[in-house]
């Protein structure tokens, strides 16, 4: 199916011509005949597939369709369509792609997210805007000083609304939904990477008969993603992650940890090696975040040190590596850590490193994608206990002198134990051939500017 198939107006296939694409991805195909159409909608896929895309392009062409009753009647400024989102990064990502799809419509749009001054945002409203995309927080700090109003509102976006339960915005959620045009007047979409059982809830409660569309199995990894688990002791990670980057070559790496204070620690330290890398948290000002992501995408920075709600909304063309420096505590944050690479049809390497008080994390994850990680062992740095039995250290390394482990008394060298099946070797080979993997789609791939939009 070519884009063509679709039933886009011109104007919205000028614009996706214009980026280089020509064929939708699976979830585009599902979502926006159903958008078109005017029905309410779930829609659930990996991330990186294309999700905004699928409802940005049908979203502009219902404005359009109702444009001309608007314009009949007394003209309002208020805002016609409400995008959701959890993250600054994710609302400034879906108004681009909202600018890029729209740019031959006579539509505006904006992006309203807190860290920044509300006076900008004040005067955008008051000139009028058709599309807002918002943070819940931001939004109601408007409504409450009365700068922004809802009462015509025709469609309804709710994006990445698991991670918006995750972060506790549900009573915000709720409070939005009051100020809005009743259930029956408006469209309302839901899109997500997952579909928990209290998304569901949720969606119960403000979609309208709506359709449902899945293009791929619920908390999923992308297939193009290779996933590699790196035993080590805890004590050692930094050293290890210093060796890695010296050896690989490693460029464009996306590091995670747990909190913010281990992020700036672990990006002073690479500063201090000599790799160049920013971290990237909630304690940010608005323009360092903007600057990071900034220097980052244009491969200033060799790493960005991110914790998981920074970097949901975090969208680079070919990003190669992904390192989780710490597992999270949440298996369903695994996947969307490491579906910050392997974007649509591309290919990426994710690699974790595992201390033996993380196996039960990693446990949970490999429960909740059905699948066990491949392990290796990075050679030099072979953990004291294993992540499978952590009350068994591993036998020294041939030529020491010095038992390791068992009675801690005096033993002989041995040599290292023979690595089980599927480990062993060296995690990856330096930079792989292959990572373009252009896809010919929003979504995915290559744009010819070397940007992304969707």
């Amino acid at each position: 199916m070519k884009f063509t198939e679709l039933g886009l107006l011109p104007e919205l296939l000028r614009a996706v011509d214009d980026t280089g694409y020509t064929d939708p991805t699976p979830i585009q195909r599902e979502a926006i005949p159903v958008v078109l159409q005017g029905r309410d909608l779930m829609a659930c896929a990996q991330t990186g597939t294309g999700k905004t895309a699928g409802f940005t392009l049908p979203l502009l062409q219902r404005l359009m369709t109702s444009r001309k009753d608007r314009l009949s009647r007394a003209v309002s400024k208020a805002p016609r369509a409400l995008v959701l989102t959890p993250t600054r990064e994710l609302a400034l990502q879906v108004e681009e792609s909202v600018r890029t799809y729209g740019k031959h419509l006579p539509l505006t749009s904006l992006a309203m997210f807190g860290g920044v001054g509300m006076n900008p945002q004040i005067a955008a409203l008051r000139r009028g805007v058709d599309i807002l995309v918002a943070c819940p927080g931001r939004l109601l700090d408007h409504v409450n000083q009365r700068t922004l109003d809802l009462s015509a509102v025709e469609i309804l976006v709710l994006d990445e609304a698991d991670r918006m339960l995750d972060m506790g915005f549900i009573r915000d959620i709720r409070k939005i939904l009051a100020l809005l045009p009743a259930k029956g007047t408006r469209q309302n979409l839901m899109f997500s990477a997952t579909f928990s059982d209290e998304i569901k809830q949720l969606a119960a409660g403000f979609l309208h008969d709506p359709a449902y569309v899945e293009v791929a199995r619920r908390n999923t990894p992308a297939e193009t993603v290779q996933q590699k688990v790196i035993p080590l002791d805890k004590e050692r990670k930094k050293e290890a992650l210093l060796h890695l980057f010296e050896t690989r070559g490693w460029h464009q790496v996306l590091i995670f940890t747990r909190t913010k204070h281990g992020a700036d620690a672990l990006s002073r330290t690479l500063e201090k090696s000599g790799i160049r890398s920013a971290a990237l948290h909630g304690n940010k000002t608005q323009g360092a975040r903007v600057r990071a992501l900034t220097e980052f995408k244009e491969g200033k920075l060799a790493a960005l040190v991110a914790t998981d709600i920074a970097a949901r909304g975090i969208d680079i063309d070919q990003l190669p590596y992904v390192i989780n420096y710490e597992l999270p505590n949440i298996a369903e944050d695994y996947v969307h850590r490491i579906g910050r690479t392997g974007r649509a049809g591309a290919e990426g390497e994710a690699y974790s490193l595992v201390c033996h008080d993380e196996k039960d994390y990693l446990k949970g994850i490999e429960r909740l994608i059905k699948k066990d990680l491949e392990r290796l062992v990075l050679p030099g740095f072979e953990p004291v206990m294993t992540l499978e039995n952590p009350a068994k250290p591993n036998p020294p390394k041939s030529g020491q002198g010095q038992g390791r482990g068992g009675n801690g008394g005096q033993g002989r060298g041995q040599p290292a134990a023979a690595p089980r099946r599927g480990e062993g070797g060296q995690p990856g080979s330096g930079r792989r051939g292959g990572h373009g993997g252009g896809s010919g789609r929003p979504g995915g791939g290559q744009h010819r500017n070397g940007s992304r939009h969707h």
